[in-house]
């Protein structure tokens, strides 16, 4: 017997019974009527972000597409499925704001501070090409003695901050930004403490949401 999957029955049977009868219209309603999702989130794949449940959003509010590392190919470099997630988000779905959200403790991120460990993982070096110009800066920023954690945490935002530099790379993001059709924003979400900071605006600092001095 396959445990793993058995446990997953357990989880739709629990949902079956315990969770889609009382919001039964609200799925039969999501089932027929069109998707109109407010805002594509491109995160990370790590099994703890849960978008939905981080930003409370209801079935149907938000379009999320994940990946390893919550990376951008810069447009036309690896063309697949973010770019037409992209794509189809801006140019079918209309969504208005665009949400890059890097996390804590991520595994790409240490990854790129040390290569070594992807030498037998191919594909995904070859993926995390996307994010190395963000090593290159936070190396340039990181001031004398700064620690593995500092390093870390530094390299997280600023793989943020290249990925939405990457999203507005995308025809149809370039377009929706200049008819003020779309808005972008970067978020770390820390895992331990359940806090996120955003940059928005252009700024490059990240602000802790419900922080009264952000």
């Amino acid at each position: 017997m396959d445990q793993v999957l058995e446990k997953l029955k357990e989880g739709i049977l629990r949902f079956q019974t315990e969770v889609y009868p009382p919001n039964a219209e609200k799925y039969k309603k999501a089932a027929t009527a069109p998707q109109q999702p407010s805002t594509l989130i491109v995160t990370c794949a790590d099994s703890r972000i849960d978008p939905e449940l981080i930003t409370q959003s209801r079935t149907g509010e938000i379009f999320v597409t994940r990946n390893i590392g919550n990376l951008v190919p810069a447009y036309g470099e690896m063309m697949g499925g973010v770019s037409a997630v992209i794509e189809y988000a801006v140019s079918a779905l209309k969504v208005k704001h665009i949400a890059v959200c890097g996390h804590s403790d991520c595994g790409a991120m240490k990854a790129l501070l040390n290569p070594a460990s992807l030498d037998s993982l191919a594909s995904v070096k070859n993926w995390m090409r996307n994010a190395e110009a963000a090593l290159s800066v936070a190396d340039s920023l990181a001031p004398d003695g700064e620690g593995h954690p500092e390093r870390l945490k530094r390299l997280t935002e600023e793989n943020v901050l290249l990925q939405m530099q990457h999203l507005r790379t995308h025809p149809s993001v370039a377009g929706a930004i200049a008819r003020k059709d779309l808005s972008l924003s970067g978020w770390v979400y820390d895992i331990g403490t359940g806090r996120v900071r955003i940059s928005e605006d252009g700024d490059r600092h990240f602000h802790t949401v419900g922080d009264a001095n952000a």
